[in-house]
């Protein structure tokens, strides 16, 4: 996935509001721009620290630009913007890159599934019936590990996706939950149980439903993303 237009470099200046970030470019022009990221941003920013960011020429948004990688205090690059996760996931799907989940005769985004009104971000039609795949952007990581966790905030939704993932499941249904990790440096992908312990248990009886649980993790800079190994999971 190539960023284009190309990113412009910048320092942070602050993150508020959480949907908003000051920035100040080389030049020393300060803009306010779009953050779309809804979780802590843990781990991912401080104050002057490097940034990226997409400028946008439309005339009607109201921000002059999106926050795309940050430098994270631990020296690793991530992207921020998780929008960017399904679309880099789905790339690497249509590429065959994922090699679990290749092979497929039709993908379908935001299909409606399971009892609590939710949407898979793929599903995936094999000869021997569906796929439904969920994706979560990975972005904490920590100062002497190589291990990044999920999530950085609790999060009621993911559970709730991780619910309707064992169920299909049990079913019989294929689901897989693909860890999607925009962060440098990165081996492996573990529940973040110290700040969501509701989470990691879910995510623990998911397993035993026999929902497969994959990580992928990106090579990141400045001109594009790209989904390119296969990182362990740990419980």
């Amino acid at each position: 996935m190539r960023f284009v237009p190309a990113l412009e470099e910048a320092r942070l200046l602050r993150r508020y509001k959480r949907f908003l970030a000051d920035i100040e470019t080389a030049s020393g022009e300060q803009l306010t721009i779009h953050c779309p990221n809804t979780g802590s941003m843990l781990n991912c920013m401080s104050e002057g620290c490097r940034v990226w960011f997409s400028r946008s020429s439309d005339p009607k948004r109201k921000l002059p630009g999106t926050w795309e990688l940050a430098e994270t205090p631990q020296g690793r690059l991530a992207c921020v913007n998780t929008g960017r996760a399904n679309r880099l996931v789905e790339e690497a799907l249509l590429a065959g890159d994922i090699a679990e989940l290749a092979g497929f005769a039709e993908l379908r985004r935001e299909v409606a599934y399971g009892v609590e009104n939710s949407r898979a971000d793929f599903r995936l039609d094999f000869a021997e019936g569906p796929v439904f795949v969920e994706v979560k952007s990975v972005t904490l990581g920590f100062d002497d590990t190589a291990v990044a966790a999920f999530p950085d905030a609790v999060t009621t939704r993911g559970a709730k996706h991780l619910r309707e993932l064992a169920a299909m499941a049990r079913e019989g249904t294929r689901a897989v939950l693909l860890y999607c990790v925009n962060l440098s440096g990165i081996e492996a992908v573990r529940p973040a149980v110290e700040i969501d312990p509701a989470y990691a248990n879910a995510l623990g009886e998911a397993r035993e439903a026999g929902v497969e649980v994959l990580a992928y993790g990106a090579d990141l800079d400045p001109q594009e993303l790209r989904l390119v190994r296969r990182l362990d999971v740990r419980a």
